[in-house]
């Protein structure tokens, strides 16, 4: 389902409502700094921003390798803990395409969650209607548009448009940056080889940029591609976005955080 096909809510969300954070199983775990921003964020822009506890794994990684009963169990349970939302937002194009695009064809699921789910830039652009967040990142950056946000949710140059409007900030293309970065979840685990040649180009790409800051809106891509640069000693720091949006010149982002 692409971002043209989203349905919206009847009633147009706007600044000051209550929203619901998806954190995701990655950024909640090993990235809380990113949770973290996106309510920073959220809030600076006038939303009240919640975070369900109850919240689990999306089920990607269970469908994905063929465990459709288990997903199925944890998709109607998220359905359940984020019920009550207008807006269910989530740092990850990745768990948002699974709810948006897979959830409707889970039997007995049904899209009551995937009409309510945004990843960050959609929600950020075509819910908020603002492309300058009031961001401040004096640093030199590079984009990666990581697979399922472009390819299933086509979030197109939202991403892009909220970076280039961030004060401060010189903004490098990124060479052949729409090629898979070789995560792909579980993929890297199976077809390591396939995956450390694809990380190979993608590293090779990033570093041509001179950029001090590579920046997606997937933790797990930025994870792998991090990975291979800090085995490198490269320098690069790998952020998400949202981290980027949050800083301000009262409350900068530092490598340190």
């Amino acid at each position: 389902m692409t971002t043209a096909q989203h349905e919206s809510p009847t009633s147009r969300p706007a600044a000051g409502m209550r929203v619901a954070l998806m954190a995701t199983c990655l950024t909640d775990t090993l990235y809380p700094h990113t949770a973290k921003a996106v309510v920073r964020l959220l809030e600076r822009l006038g939303c009240t921003v919640e975070f369900p506890l109850e919240q689990t794994c999306c089920g990607q990684m269970h469908f994905n390798t063929g465990y459709r009963d288990d997903a199925t169990r944890l998709a109607a349970r998220l359905n359940d803990v984020f019920d009550g939302y207008t807006a269910v937002v989530a740092p990850s194009g990745s768990c948002a395409a699974m709810v948006r695009d897979i959830y409707p064809k889970l039997p007995a699921v049904g899209d009551g969650l995937s009409r309510r789910m945004y990843e960050l830039s959609e929600f950020l652009v075509d819910v908020l209607g603002i492309t300058d967040v009031g961001a401040y990142f004096p640093h030199r950056v590079t984009y990666h548009p990581t697979c399922h946000s472009l390819r299933m949710l086509g979030v197109g140059e939202r991403p892009a448009t909220l970076l280039k409007a961030v004060r401060g900030i010189d903004l490098v293309e990124l060479p052949a940056a729409e090629s898979c970065c070789g995560f792909g979840g579980t993929f890297a685990v199976k077809n390591a080889e396939t995956s450390s040649a694809m990380l190979s180009d993608k590293m090779r790409c990033v570093l041509n940029t001179g950029a001090e800051v590579l920046t997606a809106g997937d933790n797990s891509c930025l994870m792998h591609i991090g990975g291979g640069l800090s085995r490198l000693r490269t320098g690069v720091h790998t952020l998400h976005l949202a981290d980027i949006l949050a800083s301000t010149e009262e409350d900068p982002w530092r490598a340190t955080r």
